[in-house]
């Protein structure tokens, strides 16, 4: 089955995908791939791996390496650019900052790493990527023209201009590490106008009862990253995130 089958039937089975997100640059590959064996402990779907700085070459070999050797559902890149592709990964979401001011995170860096991915026969999965406010280092670094948290109309027409571009998934972002996660309104917003395509919602998102709300509001697929990074026990706390969403 290919991984974005894979993540369909999850969200059309039991209601909402989990993804948990491991930035290569954050701890050694050895530490994240004990995170990634104590996040698929609790439930989580699939591993991300990507950041927004220093998450390329040896680093995000190493790591994808040492996660494949402790779990095995699909890992799944998350680049922040061209560098952030390896040949060790099961898919990657080959997606386009379409809010950014910089024509590199548009389309540039999706025509370097296009090659790579194209011989490496690493599954692409198409994607609109959006930042809402406040961003975060992935607002600063992209460039982004970030959304307003009270313009849900604005997400909602950045989504359809991706559905009707051909991307199969849009990930409405706040920002790793954000202190509120994408609005309710947004979310639903979003999720009217790309009907059966997925709409993915990660940042500052660090419990069960923000992921719920965000679940509920029409999220296929929720991502938490920074939690991860923080807690004493990523096990209790995946497990405490997933059983919200699921059915």
């Amino acid at each position: 089955m290919q991984v974005e089958e894979y993540l369909n039937d999850i969200a059309e089975r039991e209601g909402t995908v989990h993804l948990t997100l491991i930035d290569p640059a954050s701890q050694s590959p050895e530490a994240a791939a004990e995170i990634a064996k104590a996040a698929v402990a609790g439930g989580t779907d699939a591993i991300l791996i990507g950041g927004s700085t220093g998450a390329g070459g040896v680093a995000l070999d190493q790591t994808l390496i040492k996660i494949k050797e402790q779990v095995d559902v699909p890992t799944i890149l998350f680049p922040g650019n061209a560098g952030g592709v390896s040949t060790h990964a099961d898919a990657i979401f080959f997606m386009s900052l379409l809010n950014s001011r910089d024509i590199n995170y548009i389309t540039t860096n999706q025509v370097m790493g296009a090659p790579i991915v194209y011989k490496s026969g690493i599954e692409p999965i198409s994607m609109a990527y959006i930042i809402s406010e406040p961003g975060g280092t992935v607002g600063w670094v992209g460039d982004a023209k970030l959304i307003p948290r009270n313009k849900p109309e604005l997400a909602a027409a950045y989504s359809l201009a991706g559905k009707y571009m051909g991307m199969h998934y849009t990930y409405l972002e706040a920002g790793s590490g954000a202190d509120r996660p994408i609005t309710p309104e947004t979310i639903g917003a979003v999720k009217h106008v790309l009907g059966d395509n997925k709409l993915i919602v990660g940042g500052g998102i660090r419990d069960g009862k923000t992921a719920k709300i965000c679940a509920d509001a029409g999220a296929d697929m929720i991502v938490t990253g920074t939690i991860v990074e923080e807690t004493d026990d990523v096990k209790k706390k995946i497990e405490e995130i997933v059983s919200a969403i699921k059915k």
